[in-house]
């Protein structure tokens, strides 16, 4: 082998290298994202569940909560996580139309979600129960705007998934950014069920 050709072997394995290195640094990178919003999402459920009592004079979670909304968000949240689970389905497969579909279907879920849980808020504005009328429902709303806003993040995630996959179709690189975008979908989703749980159950029971 001549110096050349062993140059342009050593040159293709330092690109791999550096390659390997770049993968590493955005698998770690996504971990350490989804570790600080579990972190933040702990602290802010803890302090709404220290505070769930402080209504001072103001409506009881029991007032409040209409188990028919926060049941039909439930739903629409479940089913986009179904549909994103789908969508990787579709993935495995290389169905790229397939998948795109079912990004769509799970953006099209979680717009509904959003949409409901703003016209809740807006609807408990117009009863008084705004965010600065107790302890209580300034702990409900910053949780519920929190998880709102996250939801926001991650539907516009799986938009940008969804205009780089028409224009690159799958591959590796496309096929990496979906999984890491779902799995923080269906992270989401597990918080929901936590939020669904420990706030409108619990405060309903109450």
């Amino acid at each position: 082998m001549g110096a050349t050709e062993q140059q342009a072997v050593l040159d293709h394995q330092a690109h791999d290298h550096e390659h390997h290195e770049d993968q590493d640094r955005y698998v770690l990178g996504f971990w350490v994202f989804l570790a600080s919003d579990l972190v933040l999402f702990a602290s802010i459920i803890a302090t709404y569940f220290v505070l769930r009592t402080h209504t001072d004079g103001g409506p009881s979670a029991a007032e409040l909560f209409e188990i028919p909304l926060f049941t039909l968000e439930t739903i629409l949240l479940l089913t986009s996580s179904f549909t994103c689970g789908l969508a990787m389905h579709a993935m495995k497969n290389h169905r790229l139309n397939a998948m795109i579909g079912w990004i769509a279907a799970t953006i099209a879920l979680g717009l509904a979600f959003v949409g409901i849980e703003a016209s809740e808020f807006v609807k408990y504005a117009a009863e008084g129960a705004t965010m600065q009328r107790s302890a209580f429902l300034s702990g409900f709303y910053t949780l519920l705007g929190t998880h709102g806003l996250h939801v926001c993040l991650g539907m516009g995630w799986l938009a940008s998934v969804m205009v780089q996959l028409k224009r690159q179709s799958i591959n590796p690189a496309t096929a990496r950014k979906f999984t890491n975008a779902g799995l923080y979908w269906h992270f989401l989703d597990v918080v929901w069920i936590l939020i669904f749980t420990l706030v409108y159950l619990v405060g309903v029971i109450e």
